[in-house]
């Protein structure tokens, strides 16, 4: 059980790291692969919306690294978000956009099977699945 919680904790904290730095590279210097990302068909322009995916990574980030009662809820906003960027990346596939070293159909269509591993990643290592399931209690004096 104590492995278990480690492993949960490093677990998360790495993903947390790993959402502020690349919420920090979507402002900066991974800005332009991140465009390339943005499909075509959506009616934002892709700087805004990679700015604004930015921002909410970094914002993801520190809610996983946190401690306390965030850590469920953000565990579960960052797998609604893993789910929400997903038709980039097959955008990126069906419309063939090398960026991030994904430059071949193999490569691009390998990565979508890991999207789905982060959504797990996110819900296991935070265990926000137990938002799901508590039930509201009647916190009444009275009962």
């Amino acid at each position: 059980m104590y492995l278990m919680t480690i492993l949960r904790l490093l677990l998360r904290v790495l993903l947390g790291a790993a959402l502020i730095y690349y919420g920090v590279g979507h402002l900066s210097f991974l800005r332009e692969e991140f465009q390339a990302q943005v499909p075509l068909w959506l009616p934002l322009g892709a700087d805004l919306v990679v700015v604004a995916s930015g921002v909410a990574e970094i914002l993801l980030g520190i809610g996983l690294i946190a401690w306390g009662r965030v850590v469920p809820i953000a565990g579960l906003a960052t797998a609604v978000f893993f789910v929400l960027i997903f038709p980039g990346n097959i955008s990126q596939y069906v419309e063939g956009i090398d960026a991030f070293g994904l430059d071949t159909d193999q490569a691009r269509l390998t990565r979508l099977f890991f999207q789905p591993l982060l959504v797990i990643w996110a819900l296991w290592s935070t265990q926000a699945l137990s938002l799901l399931r508590r039930r509201p209690q009647n916190r009444s004096p009275h009962s």
